[in-house]
């Protein structure tokens, strides 16, 4: 019998989208203005599971923040954009990059 691995996680939302928070999580969020190495905080959670077998969930958001690290900004990969009608000779290639953000989630 394996015992159960329990984690401790959350979610957020922030720029329209909503993210898995775990502690010490790594992700890339939607660009937001803050500095390198700066602690900026969620305050936007929806959903918080902390104890085994306990989960709050935010009618529409919950009370506690959810803190983390920016750890750098920078760019995702490129997405090409086709536009195409038949039998009129046009034809338009576009490429699009996100901007992204990358934190450190350090408290949940």
């Amino acid at each position: 019998m394996e015992k159960s691995v329990f984690e401790r996680y959350a979610i957020f939302q922030t720029g329209g989208k909503q993210y898995q928070a775990l502690e010490g999580k790594t992700i890339a969020i939607e660009k937001i203005d803050a500095e390198v190495g700066a602690e900026v905080i969620f305050d936007e959670v929806l959903l918080r599971k902390v104890r085994e077998g306990e989960v709050s969930v935010g009618q529409p958001f919950l009370d506690e923040p959810i803190r983390a690290e920016v750890i750098k900004h920078g760019r995702d990969e490129k997405i090409l954009v086709a536009k195409f009608k038949r039998r009129k000779q046009y034809r338009v290639r576009q490429g699009h990059r996100q901007a992204l953000t990358v934190i450190r989630i350090t408290a949940i």
